[in-house]
Formats: structure tokens, sequence, C-alpha cells
């Protein structure tokens, strides 16, 4: 492994001048990252790198999702939330099922089992592809809180089946009552586990003296505890680490002082991005392990490769027909009960949805899980196969639809579903709202001088709108408690904004609550 370090270190440099030139050609990092990888595989002399499963499972995994889990608005999760869970789960059931009946049907000796063991692997679309590549173009906010609140839980998901499909393949039954309970006992014990490890970190931090290098080191724990505690009882660690970073990152502003989150903020998009560009490089370098299987299957390149397009079909056809399908049942229902929007989204927005199915690491990493022999002592079967078919999903999702979705997106016409106010309209408002609070606070304070007072009027030009003067002054001790408690009450009263007022999008308001803390950190360090 030391040996391997200055390799590293050339990958990790690597990965940053690709996400430099994908910023600058407009290209999808996980893309170049990968086509990357796969071109550094075949250059004679570098080094052999194999993914351990477990490494991805237990040290890339728990951080990326709790982060995502951090940045997703809870509100627009449980607004969104059936047609999220419908992707998620019942989705990922039905490409599953399809994948198995296809390959049971087309790739000789391949058992219904095996079919949905690959189904699924190569089930849940990867989060971090979709995100990258709609960084570049617009899409509207509730298309893109439905693919983030999708990406948190078909993991969960597709783990499951891949479990269950695993034993039936390992003991050549499947009994339908143990499943059920135990299908059961992974989602309730994977979100109480969470919620419970995600609670004990919030009260814990609350009660004993923490400073900001402390915090930060326990949102780093948080989710591999969740994960590891949640495994070892044979739950689902990804629901685990789902809901207690959920419930953290509700939250948040109770029990983390503003230089904690903004400090931790910087610190987890500096680590979410070196983990991302690291698993998807590495997925392209794994190709020499992968195909070298094959021969010992007796299956030609061609005809695995072959297998491995017809999957990728079946998998962009039955997302594409599930997402017109999640349109039409959502309206039909809309009519005897209430959903979040019942409205025709048009042609177009289901087939977007529908392009968006990407597939990445985690489908690479279940894969790679497959233990090589059975119980008895038999080779696995078809477990190169399946490693192969898994790696040509991964890499023509990435490819085609990855390159693809931004022109498409550009090209049509998105309906504007005005489920928010306007950004200048919503800005205007939370100014309003946050000066009418800063007097009120000021009067309720009985601060009789404070139209006289330099330092409140700077502070109040913040939330008024007028441009800043950019004056230096001097902040007295008692300025400075009075200026802290405002930021406060600023603060409480955007969190309750958030909640009351569905029409303002969460986001504009984490951008004001991101002001305040950098301005209740400046008047402290003043």
């Amino acid at each position: 492994m030391l040996e391997l370090f200055p390799f590293y270190l050339v990958l990790i440099f690597l990965i940053m001048l690709l996400v430099m030139i994908g910023n600058a050609i407009k290209v999808a990092y996980p893309v170049l990252l990968v086509v990357a990888g796969l071109l550094l595989s075949f250059i004679p002399g570098v080094p052999s790198i194999s993914i351990e499963p477990e490494l991805i499972f237990v040290i890339f995994l728990p951080p990326l999702l709790y982060e995502a889990a951090w940045a997703i608005s809870w509100k627009e999760l449980w607004h969104w939330r059936r047609i999220i869970g419908s992707f998620a789960f019942v989705v990922v059931f039905l490409s599953a099922s399809t994948v198995a009946l296809v390959a049971n049907y087309m790739i000789p000796g391949f058992s219904l089992a095996l079919g949905f063991l690959l189904g699924g692997i190569v089930s849940p679309p990867d989060a971090v592809s979709a995100s990258a590549i709609l960084k570049f173009v617009k899409v509207p906010r509730r298309l893109a809180t439905i693919l983030e609140g999708e990406s948190l839980l078909n993991d969960a998901s597709s783990l499951i089946i891949f479990r269950f499909a695993l034993i039936a393949v390992a003991t050549g039954q499947f009994v339908w009552q143990e499943a059920a309970l135990s299908f059961g006992w992974m989602i309730a014990g994977g979100l109480g586990i969470g919620l419970l490890v995600g609670f004990v970190f919030k009260k814990v931090q609350t009660w004993l003296p923490t400073d900001v290098n402390m915090d930060i080191i326990f949102t780093l724990i948080a989710p591999y505890t969740m994960y590891i505690l949640a495994e070892e009882v044979h739950s689902s660690g990804v629901l685990s680490v789902v809901s207690g970073g959920l419930f953290l990152s509700y939250h948040r502003h109770s029990f983390l002082p503003a230089s904690s989150r903004l400090r931790a903020e910087h610190v987890w998009q500096s680590l979410v991005f070196l983990l991302n560009g690291l698993v998807f490089l590495l997925i392209g370098l794994d190709l020499p392990e992968i195909t070298s299987g094959l021969r010992e299957e007796g299956i030609s390149f061609s005809e695995a490769t072959w297998y491995g397009v017809l999957i990728t079909l079946v998998l962009i056809l039955g997302r594409i027909l599930a997402a017109y399908g999640a349109v039409i049942v959502t309206m039909v229902v809309g009519r005897f009960a209430a959903v979040a929007d019942r409205r025709n989204p048009g042609p177009v927005t289901p087939l977007i949805l529908g392009w968006t199915g990407m597939r990445g690491v985690v489908s690479l990493a279940a894969a790679l899980s497959i233990p090589l022999t059975l119980a008895d002592g038999s080779l696995f079967p078809h477990r190169n196969l399946i490693l192969f078919i898994t790696f040509v999903v991964i890499l023509l999702t990435l490819i085609v639809q990855g390159l693809t979705l931004p022109i498409l997106i550009q090209k049509v016409k998105l309906p504007d579903f005005g489920d928010h106010l306007p950004q200048e309209e919503t800005e205007n408002l939370i100014r309003k709202n946050l000066v009418r609070e800063s007097r009120a606070f000021l009067a309720e304070s009985h601060v009789s001088n404070w139209r006289q007072n330099p330092v409140i009027q700077n502070f109040l030009s913040l939330w008024s709108g007028e441009s800043d003067t950019g004056e230096s002054l001097k902040i007295t001790g008692e300025d400075k408690e009075l200026i802290l408690a405002l930021l406060e009450r600023l603060r409480q009263s955007l969190l309750e904004m958030n909640k009351s007022k569905p029409e303002i999008d969460e986001e504009t308001i984490r951008e004001f609550l991101l002001y305040i803390d950098l301005e209740e950190e400046k008047i402290r360090m003043a």
C-alpha cells in the first residue's frame, strides 16, 4: 500500500485537472473521470487497482449519503414524498424485476434468482452523476428535488433486493415469510437506528462543551456510526445514514454554533469532492480485473458486451416508461385524493426525468461484493459476467445519457411550474421580514437610541437593501451582545418563515441563513 502512495497522489492531481477541464467544456466530471480511468488502465506499467466493496460500503458510501441528506431540503422532500418514494422503491423494484426476466430469458444459464441479483445491482441511478450534470443546466426546482430525494433512498431499496437475491442464489430457496420479516426489520431498524444515533449526537453536542474542531469531527464520525451499527444488527445502513442525516440537518441550528456550521461546510465540500472523484476514477481503472474474469467463464468479450448493452437498453426504456406511468397515476389518483400537484407536466418533463438514470459506484461495489464461492465451495455462478455487465451499464449510461442530458434539457422547453415565488420577489419578501423583525426586537429590548446608533443602523442597512458603506465601526461589548441576540432572533424568524410559507424556496432561505452565520462570525471576531 505504501509503495502506491505516490500513485494515489498523482490520481488526486489528475482528478482536479479533469474537473477543471470538465467545468471549462461544460461536461460533468463523472463522465471524464470514468473515461480517464478506463484509458489509464490500458497504459503499460500502471498499477493494477482493485476496488474493495467493503471500502465503498464502509468508507465511501456513509459520508456521501450523509452530505446529500444535509444538503436536501426536508420541506421539499416531504412535499414530493409520494413521487420520490415511487421512484426510490416501486421503480427500482420494477427495474430489477424487468432485468431479471430479460436476463433469465436472454442469457444462457441465468436463473431468475441471478436475474434479480443483477437487477438489484444495476437498478439504482447514481445521485452524483445527475447532480454534476444538472449543475450546467437550469431545471425546475421540483425536478432537482425529486432526483435528489430518489438518490437518497434508491440505494437502500436496491441493496435490499440484492441481499435477498444473494440468499436465494446461495441457498437455492426463498421463504416469503422470512423475507417479509427481514425486509421490515431492515427498513424499521435502519430508520430507528439512524434517528437514535442522530438524537444521541445532538444531545452530546448540546450538553457538553465543544469547540469547532470537535463539532466537525462529530459530523465526520456520525455517518460511520449510523452505518456500522445498523449493518451490525442486519438492518439497512443506507437508511440509517439517511434518516440520521436528515434529523441532524433539520436541527442543525439548535446544536451547532455558526462558526462550526461555516467551517464544517467547507470541510465537507472538500471531502465529498475528493471521495466522488476517487470512486469514479477507480471505476475505469478496475476494467482489467473485470475483463480478466470473463475468460474464466468461457464468455467472449463481444457476447458479454452485447448482454451489457441489452440490459442498459432495458433500464433506460424501463425508467422512461416508469416516468410517464408515474405522471399518469398521479393525475388519476389526484381526482380522488390529495397529491402534491395533479397538473399535467407535459410530455417533456417525464422524458427528462427518465433520462437521468446514470449508474455509478454503488452498483459496481454491490457487484464486487458477490462472493467468489458458494457455501459448498463451488464457484458462484456467472459472477464475472455480472461484474462485466454492471461495468458496461455504468459506462454506457454515464457516457450516453451523461453527455446528451444537458443537450436534451437545452433543446426542449421545460414548463414553469410556479412552485415558488420568483427569486427577486422572494428576496424582497425575506428582506422586509428581516427589517420588521429587527425593529420589533429593538422595540421589545427597549433600546431607546437605536436610531442614532451608527453600529445598529449600519447593521440594519444590510437587510433594507441599502448599500453598505464598508465603514469600519468600533463595536462596544454592549452593542456586540445586542447584535448577536438580534441575529439569533432573525435566524429563528427565517426558520419559522421556511416552515410556514411553502411558496418560498428553502434554498433562498438557506442563503440568508448563511449570511447571518457570516455576520455572526464577523461580530464575534470584531
